[in-house]
């Protein structure tokens, strides 16, 4: 093609939960994006603007924070009893690089509407009325999310009453399941084979913590062990570059003792995972829309980092791995929430508050989470074709 135009992508710009990203349908992109490859991180790191040494993403679809520099791509599914298969792109900021190693639980919520509209799933499954049920082949972690789309005259309804928390305006409720989120393999939900862990970090200390992998891989420790009440917004550890290094130097350190990675250095070119959160009793607190949050509201307090800084709410599959840590007794999640046994919990985070429920079985000694449930929405913000220079490889 001529080296002074564009190319001209077909694209959706899509908010799911508390998240936006770019959505693609995979035979709409380039040739040579349809594959995994060099080829396709730079188209997609392009769309978003990266990388941005400023860190704004001016240049591109992305907007300069974790939850807005995010890319999907959807395609019909070559899975058994599967409708659509989605791959979701984590794109860094300020480095040239796409992170591939989870999910987005925010975004799935997305999902379902999108392939709807995409003309991806059979018709025979969108009921003139009423609930289309989507089942969703997440590429990423190779499990499996059944999403319930509202749908009327065989369309995907996306507006609504239903309110979330970090989201300004209510939309149309969209219901997640997210089937047997943990790892797979002997004992891979707790990788050191213990609900509660003591992680060593050298120049900064000891420290208890739940390694858990379900939903995401993530790394749970008491606030109070870092000097903090869980009830933190933003503004109170996003503008501190020292404390978010020692935020980080902990996530690494966490990540070598889940077995993600052997090398610190490692850590670096892995933003997306391990998820490192801080969880506490439940305390009121003045959310940061201005609401308050009573205490009697919430069973706990939960405040997590992504992509090396503090999210505005809750990250979706952060919110699946706190509510399996919580319905199994004597995990640092289940104990700051009041211990015993539970089938689902509400959180207070950032911008208020979240409930998200999980059934948790033992067999033999180990346990499993056979589902975790929680309500999202999904809107449209924009569809048509997204401009972006060819990428050049060198």
């Amino acid at each position: 093609m001529n080296p002074t135009q564009q190319l001209k992508v077909p694209a959706s710009y899509v908010r799911g939960g508390t998240s936006k990203g770019v959505f693609f349908n995979l035979t709409d992109l380039p040739d040579q994006a349809q594959v995994p490859g060099p080829y396709r991180d730079a188209l997609l790191l392009r769309v978003i603007g990266s990388p941005d040494p400023y860190g704004k993403q001016t240049d591109g679809m992305g907007g300069a924070t974790s939850s807005t520099s995010k890319t999907v791509i959807v395609s019909k599914s070559s899975e058994p009893d599967h409708d659509v298969d989605y791959l979701f792109g984590q794109v860094s900021i300020d480095q040239a690089f796409v992170d591939w190693s989870g999910n987005c639980g925010n975004l799935s919520a997305a999902v379902g509407g999108f392939a709807i509209t995409q003309g991806l799933v059979d018709p025979k499954k969108v009921p003139e009325d009423g609930i289309a049920v989507v089942r969703i082949f997440q590429a990423n972690i190779r499990k499996t999310i059944i999403a319930h789309v509202p749908v009327a005259h065989h369309e995907v309804v996306e507006l609504g009453d239903f309110e979330l928390d970090g989201v300004t305006f209510a939309a149309a409720e969209v219901q997640l399941d997210f089937m047997d989120p943990a790892d797979d393999g002997e004992g891979a939900m707790f990788p050191t084979g213990a609900v509660v862990d003591t992680l060593e970090v050298p120049g900064i200390g000891s420290f208890q913590a739940t390694l858990i992998n379900a939903g995401i891989p993530t790394i749970f420790m008491n606030a109070s062990d870092l000097g903090f009440t869980g009830c933190e917004l933003q503004d109170d550890i996003n503008n501190d570059e020292a404390l978010l290094t020692k935020f980080e130097t902990i996530r690494a350190y966490g990540a070598i003792k889940m077995g993600l990675i052997t090398e610190l250095s490692e850590a670096a070119a892995r933003q997306h995972t391990p998820k490192i959160a801080m969880v506490a009793p439940a305390a009121a607190y003045t959310a940061s829309s201005g609401k308050v949050v009573a205490a009697n509201e919430i069973d706990l307090v939960v405040r997590a980092l992504s992509m090396g800084k503090l999210h505005h709410a809750m990250m979706g599959t952060a919110a699946v791995a706190i509510g399996s840590a919580a319905a199994i007794p004597g995990t640092l999640v289940n104990l700051a929430a009041g211990g015993g046994e539970r089938t689902s919990i509400r959180f207070g985070h950032p911008s208020g508050t979240l409930r998200v429920g999980a059934e948790a079985i033992t067999t033999n000694g180990e346990w499993t989470i056979r589902k975790a449930v929680m309500s999202r929405s999904a809107r449209t913000l924009m569809e048509g074709w997204v401009r972006v220079p060819a990428p050049t490889l060198i």
